[in-house]
């Protein structure tokens, strides 16, 4: 990837169909049954968005490209973002307690139980591991708009709480 198009910020449709090509092969209704999915699972008034190399083609860290190890070995990693969703994690599953969690993943498989069957069921249909961490809404706002972390919603969460 050049340095110009690393360094400008990606429109959401660039986002979106990296996410299709990258993650859904290039097949946008494999996204739309991911997020039905999803939906089923979530509290009402929680967003979802979708971070990382999937959204921007290459890992932060260190610019390897989106599954550079071969299919299947980059991650999904989705943030849930609002209040009801932080119940569904324990206590020892935080960075910082009732704020933000650390990430449901292979590392931590049973720190959000009532989400483990979603995350099964998300990586049989991307094939894929699947990550799914939970946030406060003004933790993603700092994310996304002041560090200018790369997002893209697939669920929008409405203002009221």
């Amino acid at each position: 990837m050049g340095s110009d198009a690393a360094e400008r910020e990606l429109t959401e449709a660039e986002k979106r169909a990296n996410v299709v090509r990258l993650a859904f092969d290039g097949d946008s209704g494999k996204l739309d049954a991911f997020v039905q999915l999803i939906k089923r699972f979530v509290p009402d008034n929680t967003g979802v968005v979708l971070r990382g190399s999937a959204v921007t083609g290459y890992r932060w860290r260190d610019q390897l490209p989106f599954d550079a190890h071969g299919p299947g070995t980059s991650d999904l990693d989705l943030t849930l973002v609002g209040d009801k969703i932080l119940d569904d994690f324990k206590i020892t599953g935080f960075f910082v307690p009732g704020v933000h969690s650390r990430p449901l993943s292979d590392e931590d498989p049973d720190i959000a139980p009532r989400l483990v069957p979603l995350r099964e069921q998300l990586m049989a249909m991307v094939h894929r591991p699947v990550n799914i961490q939970g946030t406060r809404d003004f933790v993603m706002y700092f994310r996304g708009e002041l560090l200018g972390q790369p997002y893209l919603t697939l669920v929008e969460k409405p203002d009221i709480e």
